[in-house]
């Protein structure tokens, strides 16, 4: 398994305020992992944050599902013509972007993660987890 590699709370947080994000209209976050992360863009976008709980893997990145599922009742009716940033920590397979991208074929979405695979990545210097 990869070693950790930690980020500081501040070199996120200032990463984000130079990040060059596309035009979006709504934050949608992956839980768990992609509460925090998709907290901050929020805040720093100033645009309303929807939570998708989806899970694929455990606290250790082992998958522990076939494939992602949602754990509760994901509400994917927004505005029409909304741009959504789709936003996790860490997209490793694609797997778990690929089920809400699916889920929000109507609408324009782009995805972000701090370390991954992604459209937009914060860290992409950054290999392991």
């Amino acid at each position: 398994m990869d070693t950790k590699v930690p980020v500081s709370f501040v070199k996120i947080s200032r990463a984000l305020a130079e990040f060059a994000f596309p035009p979006t209209d709504i934050v949608v976050g992956i839980g768990r992992g992609g509460i925090v992360p998709a907290c901050l863009v929020a805040h720093q976008l100033d645009l309303p944050l929807f939570i998708a709980a989806v899970n694929y893997r455990d606290d250790s990145n082992q998958p522990i599902r076939e494939s992602p599922e949602f754990l509760n009742v994901f509400p994917a009716s927004f505005p029409k013509d909304s741009r959504i940033l789709l936003v996790d920590d860490v997209a490793v397979t694609g797997k778990t972007v690929a089920l809400l991208k699916k889920t929000l074929k109507d609408y324009p979405v782009n995805t972000f993660v701090l370390k991954g695979k992604a459209d937009f990545v914060l860290f992409p210097g950054i290999k392991t987890c």
